[in-house]
């Protein structure tokens, strides 16, 4: 019989033991990191992508009677201290106070003191939070414009406007569009040179941003989307009496006006874009963003990548996926075709001036660029107007006297709304 012998396997040393357990720390630590930065890349996507709700992020000091009136103390930031006139918002909103110059500054304090010109709703001495606006009027009635609230058919259904009628080329409608996390109002500061033009306004709502219907996913498209609102904002200019278009928009509302210029079945009808603090290249900007919220740039770019792909659909909640690559002018500033005057302070510290210079350096015989200081994010015509509204008036006046090649219907009978 034959003797079965076994060998006994060697006994672990401690430094193995060690090894081994150190590679398995070490897979859970990647796999924990990569699930870290993952998460995080979907909570800056689903941000980005998500309706604002403005929070009440500025402290109140004090409210106080001056020689000159009542004045409000606050804290000393890059906002509170720019010059020109503001609004701060209280009491969740339904408080409004209009802002004006600055009286004093007490740098060891960290404390500013403003003028508040006037009240407009609630009690601003029992206010202790609120938050800061570029917004300085309630309607156009609050703004010295008479006007009339309209329905607009859209893709999502009605959304208000005002409507503000011109009275020189009331043919050549101005179609106003709001930013990201703002509402109608925004509009409200282009109102006097448009009077001074002699043109219509209509200042329009679009989904998802409070006054609007929402889209069903009730997400932002960050104009890939949006863009649809606008058009059906034409449609209601050109069956109202419109020949001309000048689309106005503001930050994302500058996207949103770009993408009416390239897809929109009325291209005929649309005489120019002024465009204010617009963004030019989405890409440029969550990249800006990702670096002022201190997420590493991978975790951005990730965060991009779950935008614009079907399988961050689950993540960010968007029915369709951003196209990012669309929305970058700066990849096709040939293609766009529209004259264009873009207003841009070099000091917007949301939306970086660099890509709207840019476009304007690529495209010279499309795109006029004004560079503004001082003024934080679509805060231009707040610390300059005369400088703002002189731009606007003098640039849209000389396109209007101008013959645009393959220009607007003559004069006569409204445009109709077929496609050309």
């Amino acid at each position: 019989m034959r003797e079965h012998t076994t060998t006994a396997a060697p006994a672990r040393t401690p430094l193995l033991r060690w090894a081994v357990l150190g590679a398995g720390v070490g897979v859970a630590a990647g796999s924990l990191l990569a699930a870290s930065a993952s998460a995080l890349a979907g909570y800056f996507a689903r941000q980005v992508v998500t309706p604002v709700r403005r929070t009440e992020d500025l402290a109140i000091l004090a409210v106080v009677h001056g020689a000159d009136g009542l004045e409000v103390i606050l804290p000393a930031t890059a906002e509170t201290t720019a010059p020109g006139t503001y609004s701060l918002y209280f009491n969740g909103g339904r408080g409004h106070a209009r802002i004006g110059e600055v009286l004093s500054f007490a740098a060891a304090e960290g404390t500013v003191a403003r003028k508040v010109e006037h009240v407009m709703t609630g009690d601003l001495a029992t206010a202790v939070r609120g938050w800061w606006s570029g917004v300085v009027y309630e309607s156009p009635q609050d703004a010295g414009y008479p006007a009339e609230s309209v329905q607009i058919p859209t893709p999502v259904g009605e959304a208000p406007a005002w409507l503000v009628r011109g009275t020189g080329r009331e043919r050549t409608w101005a179609i106003m569009v709001h930013g990201r996390g703002a509402s109608r109002t925004e509009g409200l500061r282009a109102l006097s040179a448009a009077d001074e033009l002699g043109i219509t306004s209509l200042l329009i709502s679009y989904r998802n941003d409070g006054v609007a219907p929402f889209a069903a996913d009730q997400r932002y498209g960050l104009g890939g989307t949006e863009w649809e609102d606008v058009e059906a904002a034409i449609d209601f200019a050109l069956l109202h009496g419109a020949r001309d278009i000048i689309l106005m928009g503001w930050s994302m509302g500058g996207a949103i006006c770009l993408q009416v210029a390239d897809h929109s079945r009325h291209k005929r009808h649309i005489q120019a874009l002024v465009l204010d603090g617009p963004v030019v290249n989405w890409i440029d900007v969550l990249l800006h963003q990702a670096k002022l919220n201190r997420i590493p740039e991978a975790v951005g770019r990730l965060g991009q990548w779950m935008l614009s792909n079907r399988a961050g659909r689950a993540i960010t909640g968007l029915a369709t996926p951003v196209d990012l690559k669309a929305l970058n002018w700066i990849s096709k500033a040939d293609q766009l075709r529209v004259p264009t005057l873009i207003l841009h302070s070099e000091d917007d510290d949301f939306v970086p001036v660099g890509p709207s210079a840019q476009l304007a350096e690529l495209n010279p015989d499309m795109v006029t660029f004004e560079r503004f200081t001082v003024a934080a994010h679509t805060r231009e015509w707040n610390v300059d107007p005369q400088h703002w509204e002189r731009t606007v008036t003098g640039w849209l006046g000389a396109m209007m006297r101008a013959s645009r090649p393959g220009g607007g219907a003559p004069d006569g009978p409204a445009g109709d709304n077929t496609a050309r």
